[in-house]
């Protein structure tokens, strides 16, 4: 097989890859439980929303984003280490959040009540993903294993 063909792949089914027996149930269980909860979040608050008109057009592409988000969380459930990025994701934009807008708010003594719930579901967020994502299995298979082919 040359470096341009692409390798065979497992069924979707299939669960069977070392790298993905190495990671343990704990691991495989607090992904599913931040994926649920995740979804149940969203898709309770944004989704219902969606609906509501007229919206101002970021409010529109929010509620859009989050429910799209929270239905994508839920193959979380079923496929915790396939859709990892959706979990870094998560991490990444409340981190953000609280260095660039909750922190200095913050510090500024400005945190009115609906920043405050948001720094802390961010702030919690920061927390709990660290210690569910499989590090090893991310290193291994989103940072060492080669990129897909360019052409």
């Amino acid at each position: 097989m040359t470096a341009h063909q692409a390798e065979p792949t497992e069924s979707l089914g299939a669960s069977s890859a070392p790298a993905e027996r190495e990671v343990s149930l704990f691991h495989l269980y607090a992904l599913r439980v931040l994926y649920f909860l995740i979804a149940l979040f969203l898709l309770s608050t944004s989704g219902p929303r969606l609906m509501e008109l007229p919206p101002t057009m970021m409010t529109g592409v929010a509620r859009a984003l989050f429910t799209a988000l929270g239905l994508l969380a839920l193959l979380g459930v079923r496929y915790p280490l396939r859709m990892l990025p959706i979990m870094l994701y998560e991490f990444a934009w409340k981190a953000l959040w609280l260095v660039f807008i909750g922190l200095p708010l913050w510090t500024d003594g400005q945190l009115d009540a609906a920043n405050a719930e948001t720094f802390k579901a961010a702030l919690i967020t920061v927390i709990l993903v660290p210690i569910a994502i499989p590090w090893r299995y991310l290193w291994v298979n989103y940072v060492k294993r080669p990129g897909d082919r360019w052409r």
